[in-house]
């Protein structure tokens, strides 16, 4: 596997590596360090983990890297080391960035590769600050980023996506073999809802309250700014209305800015960023998930890993409608669902989920359900592990 970020961050890396583990492969991760003074090898969880320097501003490159060869030759050479240090037989390249250099190094050895799409990465690029603003605007092409990730997909052996609308728009662009395209949706592990303590202080900080629960990256495109703007009418109308912003972006500021703006500051907790193990615990003490994403390509075809977290310890669900949450809504009924965007239509639905306490209890359970039954980590790697086992 080859992984162009420290590790242990990624729970898809996580999730895969160790579903091969149990069907009898090995795996080797290799992976950054952004500190000169690191472990270059160790076994983490039995995934043989081979770290190699990285520094900040080589890193930062990997924002041109369809646009001058710099971070993909200097990133190839230690992948070639890679290689032949762990006899490895073939390539699982995570997502696009670290592509360019995984294939300029494989053509010293012809691995099979098959490259693991996290996200539609060239889409959601265009909503990217850096990428909007100069030097960005003119230095980074989302354009070029396509047409770097439909050139290596036509290249690579296999591909793995997060959902079956990312396989579909991925084949109909491209006109790739659908049998090559493989589905991994990102999931929670039996660890998440099974193992992780409940902190009593959390839950026990928001008893009295009304908690709408926020988990992950906080940037513009979340939809965060159409919560804080719906926060005052239904303050009116839920005094112990709270919402939990667990996670944060550079957007941070703007968020902060506007709550003081709209005098709810004592209703929004921005928590920044929490270790992992936390989350049931936040969890525990809301009474609904959101997830209230922006309409566009990238959101459709991709589910956020809050959806599953949420699910799995029986916390009700309010979604924007983008086409992969309206799914999941549909098919296991464990949430309501919103207009992107719209004030209005999230007010409403909270005030609905607020007066029907029973109705809450019947989606959390649906929801729950789902994970223990058909969404979990080990069925979600059932397609990936048949490829590698064939």
């Amino acid at each position: 596997m080859i992984l162009d970020a420290p590790y242990p961050i990624d729970p898809r890396v996580t999730h895969e590596a160790e579903a091969l583990l149990e069907a009898g492969h090995e795996v080797f991760l290799f992976c950054f360090s952004f500190e000169k003074q690191f472990l270059p090898s160790e076994s983490l969880l039995n995934i043989q983990v081979r770290r190699y320097y990285c520094s900040k501003l080589l890193y930062k490159l990997s924002a041109l890297a369809y646009t001058v060869p710099f971070y993909k030759k200097i990133v190839a050479k230690k992948i070639r080391h890679f290689i032949k240090s762990n006899a490895i037989d073939a390539l699982h390249v995570h997502d696009l960035q670290v592509a360019s250099a995984a294939f300029y190094a494989n053509q010293s050895f012809s691995l099979p590769i098959v490259l693991d799409l996290h996200e539609n990465r060239p889409e959601i690029m265009k909503h990217y600050q850096h990428v909007q603003h100069f030097p960005g605007n003119v230095l980074i092409s989302p354009n070029r980023w396509k047409q770097a990730e439909e050139q290596y997909v036509r290249q690579a052996t296999a591909l793995v996506v997060v959902t079956s609308f990312a396989k579909n728009e991925l084949v109909k662009r491209t006109s790739i073999d659908p049998k090559r395209v493989v589905v991994m949706p990102n999931t929670v592990r039996e660890a998440f809802y099974g193992e992780y303590p409940i902190d009593r202080k959390i839950v026990n900080r928001y008893q009295s309250k009304f908690v709408l629960l926020y988990l992950g990256n906080t940037s513009e495109r979340r939809g965060l700014m159409t919560v804080l703007e719906a926060m005052p009418k239904l303050l009116k109308r839920i005094p112990s209305l709270q919402l939990l912003i667990v996670g944060s972006s550079s957007f941070d500021a703007v968020l902060q800015k506007t709550a003081h703006e709209l005098k709810i500051t004592d209703s929004v907790d921005l928590m920044g960023w929490q270790p992992e193990n936390t989350f049931p615990s936040y969890i525990a003490a809301a009474e609904v998930g959101i997830s209230p994403l922006h309409s566009n390509l990238h959101h459709d075809t991709t589910y956020a890993n809050k959806v599953f977290q949420y699910m799995s310890l029986g916390l009700p669900m309010l979604v924007s409608n983008v086409v992969a949450q309206q799914f999941l809504i549909d098919t296991f009924a464990s949430g309501l669902s919103h207009i992107p965007e719209n004030v209005e239509d999230f007010s409403n639905k909270v005030i609905q989920l607020y007066e029907n306490p029973e109705m809450r209890k019947k989606m959390a359970n649906r929801g729950k359900k789902a994970i223990l039954q058909q969404l979990n980590a080990k069925e979600a790697t059932k397609e990936l592990i048949s490829y590698y086992g064939n």
